[in-house]
């Protein structure tokens, strides 16, 4: 089951964007100060815009729930600058590509965008690019002050115990299943070509007559970096595929086009932008081969063969799975599906594939599907697969022997809090805080701030 968790610091994507109408105003009125940082009310405003235009629900009054979340970020922040953490560039430029698209279609164009933050949009997506990447480093300290948390069963079961009945979670329809997936082979004249087209893109760059990013921008098949002339972002090597860093970190001219890359994801050609330290922002174009509706079709029968062979009990689906499935992480776990939301064997229907989903809910415990096309979730093209449905979980109100990952996650959810809320009781304390008189009257989830008054 996702749970709906709250963390210490609440703001909203569009709270996270609030500073940009400050940047607007020739004169600026200052309603708070935390150390020496500034709270301009344009701020508070902006942000309260925002909030209504998403229509974000606000517990309390407005003008004094925004301005103290925006003094927590503050307070976040400056422990950030003292441990020195820094955001992943490639997962905030990819936050920031979903919340503009996001915009872009909600309020019908970018000219739309620009005239509702009165803003140019590079100016506009830079601004949230920077408060984007805040957003990952306050998300990096909470994380930081919780890291030493230990849970025990008995912990688990005290915090179980002691919940109001209307706070026990009700838990939907879950389902638990295996999986035997095959990748269809791929002509190799389907790769040639691709290579083909890649070295074309390379020698075009690497003769002056085009720009990679334009080249990016109109053949790349990366949808998360194509919009940005295939810029991914300042990367370390543990957020990059082996193949690709391998390849990228060895790059030194920035002018010059890399050699012809595979990953699991196709192929690709790579740019230089710059180095920092172990870090390393580069472009990149991706091409991947197509399979053939023929090659599809062998693959279908394939796997239809091998269900028949499980439903004569020749072999076993795990036996298979381990065998002959290409999915790693399934066939190294006897083709058992795992939720990447909370690292249990339960899904509930909306977190699997849509394929999947399909499959499995009108199959009886120990059914085996027929074979099935489906998108690998992970590498976005064509493969094929059978699925078993090994246990369905009715929906019920949750209890510890049926639920206990998801209880567990809820008292550590809240152990957490706890711990973040003490550190911020202890931050304000030892923080310089003025506020200006139209704030002081307010009713604030933390106490403290008003030890200082105008």
């Amino acid at each position: 089951m996702k749970l709906k968790t709250t963390t210490l610091f609440t703001a909203c994507g569009m709270m996270a964007i609030a500073a940009i109408a400050a940047n607007n105003n020739i004169v600026e009125e200052v309603a708070w100060m935390v150390g020496d940082q500034p709270i301009y009310k344009s701020e508070i405003e902006e942000a309260y815009q925002q909030m209504l235009y998403e229509k974000t629900p606000i517990k309390g009054d407005p003008y004094c729930v925004i301005p103290e979340q925006l003094a927590l970020e503050k307070l976040f922040l400056h422990q950030a600058d003292i441990d020195t953490i820094e955001a992943d560039e490639s997962r905030v430029t990819m936050a920031v590509e979903q919340r503009m698209n996001y915009l872009i279609t909600n309020l019908g164009s970018k000219e739309k965008v620009e005239e509702y933050f009165r803003r140019p949009l590079p100016e506009f997506r830079q601004q949230m690019q920077e408060n984007m990447r805040n957003q990952s480093r306050i998300q990096e300290v909470q994380r930081n002050i919780s890291k030493d948390l230990k849970v025990t069963p008995a912990d688990v079961r005290k915090y179980f115990d002691t919940l109001p009945d209307d706070s026990i979670p009700y838990i939907p329809l879950q389902v638990e299943a295996e999986i035997i997936t095959i990748n269809p082979k791929i002509p190799q004249q389907e790769i040639d070509d691709v290579k083909a087209r890649l070295r074309d893109y390379a020698d075009q760059v690497n003769r002056g007559e085009s720009q990679f990013s334009t080249l990016a921008i109109l053949y790349s098949e990366d949808d998360g970096s194509s919009v940005r002339g295939g810029e991914i972002g300042f990367t370390g090597k543990g957020h990059l595929e082996p193949e690709y860093a391998a390849v990228a970190f060895n790059l030194n001219d920035p002018k010059k086009v890399s050699k012809i890359v595979e990953t699991q994801y196709g192929y690709h050609i790579i740019q230089l932008i710059e180095k920092r330290g172990d870090r390393i922002n580069t472009r990149h174009i991706l091409l991947r081969p197509k399979v053939s509706d023929e090659e599809l079709t062998r693959t279908v029968n394939r796997l239809d063969s091998l269900r028949a062979d499980i439903l004569a009990d020749k072999f076993t689906f795990e036996q298979a799975a381990t065998a002959v499935s290409q999915d790693k992480d399934t066939r190294n776990n006897h083709g058992r599906m795992v939720n990447p939301e909370d690292n249990t064997t339960r899904f509930e229907m909306s977190q699997l594939p849509q394929e999947v989903a399909k499959k499995v809910n009108d199959m009886n415990v120990g059914d085996v599907s027929e074979a099935f096309i489906m998108k690998d979730p992970k590498r976005n093209r064509d493969i094929v697969a059978i699925v078993k449905l090994t246990n369905r979980i009715p929906a019920h109100k949750a209890n510890l022997s049926d639920d206990y990952q998801t209880i567990k996650g809820m008292y550590e959810e809240s152990a957490r809090q706890k711990m973040v809320n003490d550190w911020v009781t202890k931050k304000i304390k030892d923080t310089y805080v003025k506020i200006e008189d139209n704030w002081i009257d307010c009713e604030f989830q933390h106490n403290g701030w008003l030890k200082i008054k105008k």
